[in-house]
């Protein structure tokens, strides 16, 4: 969230370089580990939705039971 106007105009990974510049190298290996830890999360959450698009894949109709299905 920007909080001044030169801020403002930066994109989100520029005030991030700024910020890292800035930080004590003893808190790398805590953002690194915690960088590190939202990328599992988005990956443990990206799973279950590629496990059930497979598995629904074998659950579309074939293009003859579509030509049944419209001529009820």
């Amino acid at each position: 969230m920007p909080y001044d106007g030169i801020e403002a105009a930066m994109g989100k990974r520029e005030l991030i370089t700024r910020e890292l510049d800035r930080m004590p190298e003893q808190d790398l290996d805590r953002l690194l580990a915690f960088l590190r830890s939202l990328k599992d999360a988005h990956a443990e959450t990206a799973m279950p939705a590629l496990a059930a698009e497979s598995s629904l894949a074998k659950d579309w109709q074939t293009p003859e039971e579509d030509a049944a299905w419209a001529n009820l």
